[in-house]
């Protein structure tokens, strides 16, 4: 099987921030793997621009041992690391001045494709927008990239709509979730749209419910600060679980197209209903052997801030109306796991005895570790004795199914960058989208916040709060197993 990639034009790429942890850790590791793919013409340029002191020589150096400790010892070459980071300049620019702002603007060409990725807080989206036209670096044909979190709430997040729309087209404005440059979230749109087995199906009459998980081992660690003003519900539910809800309950778009796309995810916002406090469920990890309590790694023995959340969410139109989507994320639980489970109705009626047991279908879709997906189909258990019934997988891992494929398949950051190179914009957020989601979750997050509710606590290394299992077990339902 050989793979069409679609080329891109040469690029003039400055990266704000370019000397930040996600520089480091994501874009510019990421850049260099698709370097190596052979997807950077020899005409793409990378500039950082941070308040740093460093030339040329030095950011290298410091690129260079970037990519030592992010990109696996058998994915580099000496001499393509030495290649790619040959394309690489700096220039020192300050963001809320006007140092280093003209000799940026000298250093961009006319002929290339122009983006600037702001690997920056939000608080200075709106400088660094004002300072690209003040000082005529950006063409009127350029990209900006920008990162989450996209405001804290809708007042927040249309002013920094207005803030960017003030200086770039709707068009020119890149609002990056890594979540949707994950291969499987694409395959999720293709196994819906490419397949004539599953579309059909793909509503209240045959769904029963659907489970969509992000877990995560790991606590807030160096993001105490930033995270205890945020929680679980600002931090992971209004963007990460939106998209993929977005997508799973979405409607056929008429092409694949950025609006085409985009307006049928902005419908399925609309079309939440509220969601009343009996069910949500908010936690908060406490401390176990070696395990630090919440409380203690954002040192605030007081703080009310979510560190998980698990909610039943209905959508109010023909296609879910009965069907309910049950959304759950936490830190510090027992196994790093996020994907998308499809439960199906039992069968109208079974010609078999009650021995058979009850059985149904499910489509999980596996975003880490592991990507795949794999459907449970209901067979006869081999041998005599009756007919038993049991559910076994038809299992789909990339690893195992495409082979060395599947070894290259690019991160989020890496086709989604890009994604902005070439100018296509369907795995990006638009700004209505934006702000329909938290037009959604602001009245959640005042009730609880009015009330002054505490969130419950649970075991670092557990499934999360009881009274989690509970809102499923209330419909008849349970869980899909944390996996380990």
């Amino acid at each position: 099987m050989v793979s069409r990639v679609i080329p891109v034009e040469p690029f003039d790429l400055v990266i704000f921030g370019g000397t930040g942890d996600l520089a480091r850790r994501k874009i510019l590791p990421g850049l260099f793997r698709r370097f190596t793919s052979g997807q950077m013409p020899e005409g793409a340029r990378i500039i950082g621009a941070a308040r740093s002191d460093h030339d040329d020589a030095e950011y290298r150096a410091t690129i260079t041992e970037a990519i030592e400790e992010f990109v696996p010892k058998d994915r580099r070459d000496p001499a393509e690391v030495a290649a790619f980071v040959e394309r690489l300049s700096y220039i020192k620019v300050d963001a809320t001045g006007e140092d280093g702002w003209k000799k940026l603007a000298k250093a961009m060409r006319d002929d290339a494709v122009q983006a600037f990725y702001f690997s920056v807080g939000p608080s200075l989206f709106g400088a660094l927008a004002e300072r690209l036209h003040l000082h005529k670096v950006a063409r009127p044909d350029a990209r900006i990239v920008v990162e989450k979190p996209f405001g804290r709430d809708l007042a927040s997040a249309k002013e920094l709509n207005a803030t960017l729309a003030a200086h770039f087209d709707e068009h020119q404005i890149y609002r990056i979730d890594h979540y949707l440059g994950k291969e499987t979230v694409q395959n999720l749109m293709a196994v819906r749209f490419g397949n004539v087995l599953f579309e059909p199906l793909w509503n209240a009459q045959y769904v029963d419910h659907v489970q969509i998980t992000v877990a995560e081992e790991v606590g807030v660690g160096g993001r105490g600060t930033y995270y205890d003003k945020s929680g679980a519900m600002r931090d992971m539910v209004q963007n990460h679980l939106m998209q993929l809800l977005c997508l799973t309950a979405m409607e056929p778009p008429t092409r694949f197209e950025p609006d085409a796309v985009r307006d049928e995810k902005l419908k399925v916002i609309r079309a939440l209903d509220p969601v009343p406090r009996s069910n949500i469920v908010r936690g908060q990890y406490s401390s176990a052997p070696r395990i630090k309590s919440y409380a203690d790694d954002v040192e605030n023995p007081d703080s009310r801030t979510e560190s998980f959340i698990a909610m039943r969410v209905d959508i109010s139109n023909w296609r879910w109306k009965g069907t309910p989507f049950y959304l759950r994320t936490g830190k510090r639980l027992k196994a790093r796991m996020s994907e998308i489970v499809i439960h199906f109705k039992e069968v109208p009626y079974s010609i078999f005895d009650e021995d058979a047991g009850r059985h149904a279908n499910v489509l999980t879709i596996r975003l880490q570790p592991d990507e795949g997906m794999d459907l449970r189909v209901t067979i006869k258990e081999p041998g005599p004795g009756g007919m038993r019934l049991v559910d076994v997988p038809l299992d789909m891992t990339f690893a195992d199914a495409l082979g060395e494929q599947a070894a290259d398949v690019p991160d989020a950051y890496e086709r989604l960058i890009m994604d902005v190179i070439r100018g296509n914009q369907t795995l990006f957020m638009r700004g209505d989208e934006v702000e329909a989601a938290w037009a959604w979750t602001d009245p959640i997050i005042s009730a609880w916040t009015d009330r002054g509710d505490r969130p419950l606590a649970y075991d670092a290394g557990s499934s999360g709060p009881a009274d989690a299992l509970m809102l499923l077990h209330r419909d008849g339902r349970r869980w899909r197993e944390l996996a380990t």
